[in-house]
């Protein structure tokens, strides 16, 4: 058995709501799927076999774009989807919208970029959550949130015959990298096309992301999208609702 930290003297315990023995628990995390590492070997791959593939690129906002598309424009043909039912209220799904088209705009990518969009459908959002009102930020109203945006990128990647799917969502330290893994994977073998994995958080993602929403002056919203984050953050600390913002 591997030992938890909090039998070593000293040390605290990384594991909400330990109760001194998370022997098991720990083990889990350390054989935990890396997912970023997976993608590197899949582009480490395509590279020996000199092939720069088609990706549509999930979207949520620029700034959590921002690192995304800079390290994936070098391996793939990039279209980005911005498809959000969730955001609200409509100025800010619009303002999110053309921020990402600026920053497209902007960039030096090494293979071109594309953005396409989908009309604003906050109704597809609230019927497919309802009686999830009051769950937590990360719980299953935000899990059928994955679902819903992930769900229609598959579609829409078969339909348009790219190469792989993806989405910016595993940037964010607050998503869950695991969970939108998963159902990226379901949706693939669903759709029948390939999902491309990640946690683009790791290799130090997420701040790059902030070095760059500075440099090109990138709004960056202080709320995940939709009103239940939204009315979230006074309840949060001031770091978790910095963190919030991009995503």
């Amino acid at each position: 058995m591997i030992g938890c930290w909090c039998r070593q003297p000293g040390k605290t315990c990384p594991f909400r709501g330990c109760k001194g023995n998370k022997n098991i628990i720990f083990a889990a995390e350390m054989n935990r799927r890396n997912y970023q590492s997976e993608m590197d070997r899949l582009i480490d791959e395509l590279q020996q076999a000199g092939r720069v593939p088609t990706l549509l690129l999930h979207v949520c906002c620029a700034p959590c774009s921002s690192y995304c598309l800079e390290y994936l424009s070098r391996y793939f043909e990039t279209t980005v989807l911005f498809y959000n039912p969730n955001i609200s209220p409509l100025a800010e799904y619009q303002k999110r919208m053309d921020e990402l088209k600026r920053f497209v705009g902007e960039y030096p990518f090494i293979h071109p970029v594309k953005v396409i969009t989908s009309d604003y459908t906050p109704s597809v959002f609230y019927e497919s959550v309802k009686g999830l009102e009051n769950e937590p930020e990360r719980g299953r109203r935000c899990h059928i949130c994955y679902r819903i945006r992930l769900e229609e990128t598959a579609r829409l990647a078969a339909e348009n015959h790219f190469d792989y799917f993806a989405t910016t969502l595993t940037l964010s330290p607050l998503k869950d990298a695991d969970k939108l893994n998963e159902i990226g994977q379901e949706m693939g073998k669903k759709y029948r096309t390939a999902y491309l994995p990640s946690d683009f958080k790791k290799k130090e993602g997420y701040k790059r992301s902030i070095v760059l929403s500075a440099q090109y002056k990138l709004y960056r919203q202080n709320y995940c999208g939709c009103v239940f984050s939204k009315k979230a953050i006074p309840e949060s600390s001031a770091d978790q609702a910095s963190q919030a913002s991009g995503i």
